[in-house]
């Protein structure tokens, strides 16, 4: 009787099926589902991309009408910012965090369930849209007003979607931060902290600023749309630039959370395959603290036309520009670690050389539309667009599928086929650069975004871009073939994983720690048992 009743509580402890994956507060479970998750959003947002792009094809409208491709706009940049990018790195800080900072699981279990499983619901409430009266919003991600106002049925499920991706997204934060801080080793002090961890103790506390002021703002717009006030509108008394400036406060912190985790992914892997620790971790520390900080002193460079007084135009200016020292910094730390090593060039290099290259040439594009008078010309063209999907395709996309290669064979036991991700590699750069390069002549010749339809002068680069997409998005079905594959079973990991690597990859990209976290450790043999 005892033993029915052991194996009873057993059972009634561990669920299993459907229920286990509802009820988990298991970190790496949970990481899982995140993963899986903005992996199937990824296909989604990406699915909306192609139909812009067989759109942009030819001049005219063949296949689409304008407020069809303008939600297609739309509804393609808020999931692949908030279904894709921000989840995949929740995802990877549930994974990774504790296992880095020596602890049994995240700080708050149960939290970290319910901020996983709002975003189907969330996603479930946007996506609808596509099937109500008037159809899906298309007032662009920035929801600016009156555009957005015009919306139909779609509105409120709009308004609402964008409040539970915040809640979302908040409360993975908070956990973060309260893991970091209160369950880390003994002897494991914040500068000797993973780039990793650090970049998402950063990344947190991004999260937990802005995200409250974009709930502000959606707020405003719901009001102004069914009770009557008047923030927005100008026949009121308000202000619809009002509304910009406090989207972009909220907007602009929010393009580092997309990217700072990138730069602690590849300050593990640049190290690892070089065989030596990552030069100038000090520094890298800082530059990504003040990258932060001037993240919340440029907002209004988004709106350099908007007639703002000179004195702002400058300032937004100067700060803007200040951000490329810091990200120069760590550009140069990077290249310094893999000078003069031993490098190998094993699929996670490869995106991680990728993606400093590729995103330098984001950097520099995005230096240009920092200068004010340029910014004129630059505004709301395709040169924008090329600009920030060189930021977030080759920079956090890159940095995804990099860390994905890196640590697969630590949580699934097996190596993926490395010939194939050599491919997945090859075809999605070339067919990446294809895509976006020319964009940035478009823009600089004055195509016009957010827009179907266009003049002939502007078909060729048009034609070589919607190729370079198409191949693009094909190439990913390769990426999801390598992990199902590799998931599924085949050769076995070694214990080091990365030959070379002294098997513990991720304390390379930090000062040497005071054990393995291979296993818990034991407080009483660590400085004496006192952090």
């Amino acid at each position: 009787m005892s033993e029915l009743t052991a194996n009873h509580d057993e059972h009634s402890h561990h669920p299993t099926g459907i229920k286990r994956w509802l009820t988990t507060t298991n970190h790496k479970d949970i990481g899982t589902m995140y993963l899986v998750f903005s992996l199937i959003m990824f296909f989604i947002g990406g699915a909306m991309a192609m139909i812009i792009r067989l759109e942009l094809f030819q001049p005219g409208l063949q296949f689409v009408d304008p407020q069809f491709y303008n939600s297609m706009v739309t509804m393609h940049a808020l999931i692949m910012i908030f279904g894709v990018v921000m989840p995949a790195w929740t995802g990877f800080a549930n994974w990774l965090v504790p296992m880095m900072i020596g602890a049994p699981d995240m700080a708050l279990p149960r939290l970290n369930n319910w901020s996983f499983w709002i975003l189907p619901f969330a996603f479930s409430l946007l996506l609808i849209t596509l099937f109500l009266p008037g159809g899906a919003p298309a007032g662009g991600w920035t929801m600016y007003p009156p555009l957005v106002l015009q919306t139909g049925a779609a509105f409120p499920f709009l308004i609402f979607a964008v409040h539970f991706l915040g809640a979302s997204s908040i409360g993975g934060a908070i956990n973060v931060l309260a893991t970091v801080f209160n369950m880390r080793a003994p002897g494991m002090t914040l500068l000797k902290l993973p780039l990793f961890v650090w970049t998402w103790i950063i990344t947190g506390f991004l999260l937990v600023a802005s995200l409250p002021v974009l709930a502000g703002a959606v707020t405003m717009l719901l009001t102004d749309k069914f009770f009557g006030t008047s923030f927005f509108s100008a026949a009121g008394g308000g202000d619809p630039v009002m509304f910009q400036h406090i989207f972009w406060f909220f907007g602009h912190p929010e393009v580092y959370i997309l990217i700072l985790p990138a730069f602690g992914v590849v300050s593990a892997i640049i190290p690892t395959f070089c065989r030596k620790p990552l030069f100038g971790y000090n520094s890298m520390v800082y530059a990504v603290a003040a990258i932060a900080f001037l993240s919340f002193i440029v907002w209004a460079h988004h709106m350099f036309t908007v007639g703002m007084p000179l004195a702002g135009e400058l300032f937004f200016m100067y700060t803007t520009v200040l951000i490329a020292v810091p990200t120069g910094v760590k550009v140069f730390n990077w290249v310094a670690t893999m000078w003069k090593s031993a490098m190998t060039f094993e699929t996670p290099m490869l995106f991680a050389i990728g993606f400093v290259i590729l995103f330098t040439i984001g950097g520099f594009s995005g230096l240009m539309l920092g200068v004010t008078p340029v910014d004129f010309q630059y505004h709301d063209t395709y040169f924008v667009v090329a600009h920030f999907h060189y930021v977030l395709v080759t920079g956090a996309v890159y940095s995804l599928m990099a860390a994905t290669y890196f640590w697969l064979p630590k949580w699934t036991g097996y190596m993926y086929d490395e010939a194939l991700g050599k491919w997945h590699f090859w075809l999605s750069t070339i067919s990446v650069n294809v895509l976006f390069f020319p964009q940035h002549f478009l823009g600089l010749a004055g195509m016009p975004r957010r827009i179907p339809d266009y003049s002939v002068q502007f078909a060729e680069f048009n034609v070589i871009s919607s190729v370079g997409g198409f191949v693009y998005g094909l190439s990913q079905l390769l990426f999801v073939y390598i992990i199902v594959k590799c998931v599924r079973g085949g050769q076995k990991a070694t214990d080091r994983v990365w030959e070379g690597a002294q098997g513990l990859e991720w304390t390379l990209a930090s000062p040497p720690p005071y054990h393995s976290f291979n296993t818990p450790p034991d407080p009483s043999t660590i400085d004496g048992g006192v952090r």
